[in-house]
């Protein structure tokens, strides 16, 4: 259902913001470097919280991170490698073990853990680390709808897309995507991350101009790289400095920008970009990631809230999100569809996404038309945990969706945070450069239209305790 007060104009039109106060200095390449994967990085930070006494102080690995071992002056490509090595031996155990740990369970509310530091498996945390946005990916009707799959096509498509990968159930689902997003056609791809580089690398060439927000994700920055094509950046969501930035291009233009933010949670200012991007001729593709079948009176993404859809040139989402699946999708015109089918190349040069995860999808989407409440249980869960932060003055930036940042910006003992909290019975990343920017460490808590209230309010109260150990709220 429409959520107004996600999308308010304070939202999309403050320029006074405390990211508009002190975003990076967002500088012109072209074409774009390989290092421009890495988020801009704040000249005027923000001040660190205050560490009371009590708080433990952050291990010695923690004074390096990945900025170190980025380049080196040798010529040999494995230089770095030993180095790295010597330091990871030491920042894995205090810390980076957090990522990448074994789950022993569906991506539900509750899931058991693998402590890799200590071998032991922690049961029943609270879960917020996985976008299972409508919990889906293990409900009954899609896990049969899977199995039924798996009996007649097997395991995997074995093939491209182009050549043997397409089976009668991509078929459906690339018509029932078009049909869902309002769009003449759409393309299925392998990855949410592959369907942006696919989009922007098979459409724009040498000398065109890509200008992207400085916040868009990396598949978006990758797929620029890829283009060749001249790459600007224009500061998060000022839409006055993305006019800035196409008043000095000529030739073909592309604005990418993202419907909901992956790591802050925000809104793009979307009738304002295109109103721009009209303008000066530029055309506008929308990443739907985290928005896709969630904003919106029929879950169309935030381009249905703000009533545009029709007004946007290239709609990309992913299927692990909202669908609790795998993949995504490019909708639009259908010889926009027709050209990418011939210049995307991760599309063109992957194997088909599985018939079987194809299957689960199909379900997953008819559940998104077929049960509306499913949203509506999905935003009260957020209204009601973004109360509980609020009344401990816990920091989550500008959030106004589902994914909501818990501010640390104290990227030496994030982990420290996050150990504790682990330890404690909730499951939540830690996210520290190069996700996010230097001083901008965070945990990313994602809520679920399966949580219970006694679930949100469990894990709740053991972040805020720990974060007030820290020193991160009162």
């Amino acid at each position: 259902m429409s959520r107004p007060h996600q999308v308010s104009s304070a939202t999309r039109n403050d320029s006074e913001s405390s990211r508009g106060r002190n975003a990076a200095s967002v500088e012109e390449a072209a074409p774009i470097s390989a290092s421009a994967v890495a988020p801009p990085v704040d000249r005027d930070e923000p001040s660190k919280p205050r560490v009371p006494p009590s708080a433990p102080a952050a291990p010695a690995a923690m004074d390096y991170d990945y900025t170190n071992f980025y380049s080196g002056s040798s010529d040999d490509p494995f230089a770095l490698l030993a180095p790295f090595d010597d330091w990871w031996a030491e920042a894995e155990p205090a810390g980076y073990y957090l990522f990448e740990l074994p789950i022993g369970t569906a991506p539900s509310t509750r899931v058991s853990v693998r402590d890799t530091l200590t071998g032991e498996v922690r049961r029943e945390l609270v879960n917020f680390a996985s976008y299972n946005y409508l919990g889906l990916s293990y409900r009954r009707e899609v896990v049969d709808a899977i199995k039924d799959a798996a009996e007649k096509f097997g395991g995997g498509a074995s093939g491209s897309p182009v050549l043997s990968g397409n089976t009668e159930l991509h078929e459906a689902l690339r018509r029932g995507i078009a049909d869902f997003k309002g769009t003449e056609d759409s393309l299925i791809f392998p990855t949410g991350f592959s369907a942006n580089v696919g989009a922007i690398a098979g459409l724009m060439r040498l000398g065109d101009y890509v200008v992207a927000d400085q916040y868009a994700h990396a598949s978006i920055v990758d797929g620029m790289i890829l283009s060749k094509a001249h790459a600007r950046f224009f500061r998060h969501n000022r839409v006055d400095d993305l006019e800035a930035k196409l008043k000095r291009t000529k030739g073909k233009k592309l604005v990418t920008v993202e419907g909901v933010y992956s790591m802050d949670g925000d809104v793009a200012p979307i009738p304002e970009i295109i109103e721009v991007c009209r303008k000066y001729g530029a055309r506008l593709l929308v990443d739907e990631a985290h928005s896709a079948f969630l904003y919106g009176e029929n879950g169309k993404g935030v381009v249905e809230t703000f009533g545009v859809e029709d007004e946007v040139d290239i709609h990309v989402g992913t299927f692990s999100k909202s669908l609790g699946g795998q993949g995504g999708y490019v909708a639009g015109d259908r010889r926009l569809c027709n050209y990418l089918r011939g210049f995307s190349r991760p599309r063109t040069f992957s194997c088909a996404l599985s018939p079987v995860v194809v299957a689960g999808l199909l379900k997953a989407l008819e559940l998104v038309r077929d049960e509306p409440e499913l949203r509506k249980k999905l935003w009260d869960n957020v209204d009601y945990m973004r109360g509980l932060l609020a009344e401990a003055e816990v920091p989550v930036g500008e959030s106004t969706s589902q994914v909501i940042p818990i501010m640390v910006r104290d990227d030496a003992r994030t982990f420290s945070m996050g150990e504790e909290i682990f330890r404690r019975g909730v499951y939540i990343n830690p996210v520290r450069y190069p996700a996010v920017g230097k001083h901008k460490s965070r945990f990313r808590m994602s809520i679920s239209a399966a949580h219970s209230r006694e679930e949100l309010k469990e894990g709740a109260d053991v972040i805020i305790d720990v974060l007030r150990k820290y020193g991160i709220c009162p």
